[in-house]
């Protein structure tokens, strides 16, 4: 599976932003899929996942009632809407899919393939 995440820009402080990311391969259904984010001299952390069907999801304390991810099988791609965003959501936002579990982790250790990352800068 290749992933492959769009969407990041720059926007001012409670402001939106809609990233996606695609995924190549017909296995994109069996695989729960999270998103992550890296901020400059910081460890990779855990925004939200979701199963491989999208009955369930997780969210970070730090965004929930903001972001929502979703996902469309027949299309392979999963989202991840942001809204009401903060200076500290600046971040590298990584898309990363799990075949061994189908089931919404925040552990990076569950994740198999990793996108590119896409740059998300909100502006104070």
């Amino acid at each position: 599976v290749q992933l492959q995440a769009s969407g990041g820009g720059l926007v001012q402080a409670g402001g939106s932003l809609r990233l996606s990311c695609a995924a190549s391969g017909p296995t994109f259904s069996s695989a729960a899929m999270g998103w992550f984010r890296q901020a400059p001299g910081k460890e990779r952390e855990s925004v939200a996942a979701i199963s491989w069907s999208g009955s369930s999801s997780y969210y970070a304390g730090f965004v929930k009632g903001r972001f929502t991810i979703s996902r469309d099988n027949a299309k392979n791609t999963v989202d991840l809407q942001m809204n009401s965003l903060k200076p500290e959501d600046t971040a590298v936002y990584y898309c990363a899919a799990s075949f061994r579990s189908r089931w919404p982790s925040s552990d990076t250790r569950s994740y198999d393939h990793w996108g590119q990352g896409t740059l998300v800068t909100v502006s104070s």
